[in-house]
């Protein structure tokens, strides 16, 4: 079986036993000596994502990949949902003579790094495989980490924290999410919905461990243990992630590289998602200090990003299982206008503790999706040859979210409307966003909501 083909454009007849999708992934369907007696039958038709029809979807090989890439992806979008406490003790204590939109340059060059390398990690990964990314990024991610706990000046701390780490880390996620694809198919949401509890689980326990651990044993040492603990997760990762399919050595074209700006569907994910951005790190990065001004004690406070990530946690699993039921596409585009309901209509209007405290939990819940589901967003238009690279581009584009969403806000809350203002534009891009991307999937299936998509 050809483990790619072009995607093609025009509709097919789909016979009652087996549903194959526009790039020849086939998928079950009711099966009929009648066939499909009306339109409405036929809307039900499964339609699954790029060629993987020999995945064997489960094994204890298989799994043990997921458990690797759970590993990356708590050691990689986990630790970068601690940066708020050392953005914290940056601006406290250790850089208190910089300014925050000069301390928070670190955290946005984290986010731009670990994006923003996705197409050259894509490229390597399509050509050499995981193996030689993960086990160098676990070393530059390792030793950004070490360097940093023993950094005592601002450019030091950016080089190590905001570059170094960040380079390491997307050296271990990307490959880690490009390898689940070929081992499972028609259980591919699920695999990366358990996968994407990993960084769920990281944003609860890193921010608590950290603060605790500088209270106790001063900011060096609290670095130097997470940097133990990451290491031996990563560790596991290297001995357990590995690709499907042996990659295949060839040269990147021009045509290649422009290939994916050739389809409307792609373009509309890309632009879905670099809107989406700017959205979701609103709350992500604002919730706790917009807490503490609108009157919530600090020891109530500083447990906000944490709830949010617990419920972040449920809201990647239940996303993963119900794409592989009801599609990747459409769960995406539900809860994610739901993200975008609850920062214009909870928000905003209500600043108690019981409402911030309730926000928390529907708003990390609802835009848990947007780490589970991005590569299978990807990959459900895309040939698997190319995901690697895709999935890059992706990445890159929302990297610039990452990296001008803070200089952004910043502006936005020095002008009157101060949070409000900020929480319109996250609302606003939450929608644009996940507008884009219903676009992209009407683009491939027409207005037939019932499609499996």
């Amino acid at each position: 079986m050809s483990q790619a083909q072009t995607p093609q454009r025009s509709e097919q007849t789909l016979t009652p036993a087996m549903a194959t999708d526009d790039q020849g992934a086939i998928s079950s369907a009711p099966s009929s000596s009648k066939g499909f007696d009306t339109e409405k039958d036929a809307e039900k038709v499964v339609v699954t994502g790029p060629p993987g029809s020999d995945a064997p979807d489960g094994g204890l090989v298989a799994w043990l990949v997921v458990l690797g890439a759970w590993c990356t992806s708590f050691c990689s979008f986990g630790w970068l949902n601690s940066v708020g406490v050392f953005q914290e003790y940056y601006q406290t204590t250790l850089l208190s003579n910089y300014s925050a939109s000069t301390i928070a340059w670190i955290p946005s060059l984290q986010i731009f790094f670990m994006m923003g390398m996705g197409p050259i990690i894509g490229v390597l990964y399509d050509n050499f495989g995981p193996r030689w990314l993960i086990l160098g990024g676990s070393l530059l991610h390792v030793f950004g980490i070490m360097m940093t706990s023993l950094a005592s000046k601002y450019w030091q701390i950016l080089l190590a924290q905001g570059v170094c780490s960040a380079i390491g880390v997307s050296a271990i996620f990307q490959p880690s999410l490009s390898c689940i694809g070929g081992w499972f198919n028609l259980k591919r949401g699920a695999a990366f919905g358990i996968l994407s509890t990993g960084s769920s689980i990281g944003g609860v326990i890193f921010p608590i461990m950290v603060s605790h651990l500088i209270k106790q044993v001063g900011y060096g040492w609290a670095m130097r243990i997470c940097a133990f603990l990451i290491l031996f997760l990563l560790i596991i990762a290297n001995l357990t992630v590995r690709a499907f399919h042996p990659p295949r050595p060839q040269p990147m074209t021009r045509a290649q590289m422009v290939k994916p700006f050739h389809e409307m569907e792609f373009l509309f994910l890309l632009g879905g998602f670099f809107c989406f951005t700017y959205g979701i790190f609103v709350p992500i990065n604002y919730l706790p200090v917009q807490a503490l001004a609108a009157g919530m004690s600090n020891d109530l406070a500083q447990y906000l990003i944490p709830i949010l990530n617990a419920a972040s946690l449920f809201g990647r699993l239940f996303s993963g299982f119900m794409g592989d039921k009801i599609g990747r596409y459409n769960i995406f585009v539900v809860v994610c206008y739901l993200s975008a309901i609850w920062i214009l209509a909870l928000w905003i209007p209500d600043t108690s503790n019981s409402a911030l405290i309730a926000f928390a939990v529907l708003f990390g819940f609802c835009s848990g999706a947007y780490v589970s589901l991005i590569a299978p967003l990807v990959m459900q238009i895309s040939p698997l040859p190319e995901i690697g690279f895709r999935t890059g581009i992706v990445f890159l584009i929302s990297s610039i979210g990452g990296l001008t969403t803070n200089p952004i806000n910043g502006a936005i809350l020095e002008a009157p409307l101060g949070f409000t203002g900020i929480k319109v534009f996250s609302g606003i891009m939450c929608l644009a966003g996940t507008t884009l991307i219903l676009i992209a999937r009407i683009h491939r299936t027409g207005f037939k909501f019932l499609v499996v998509f």
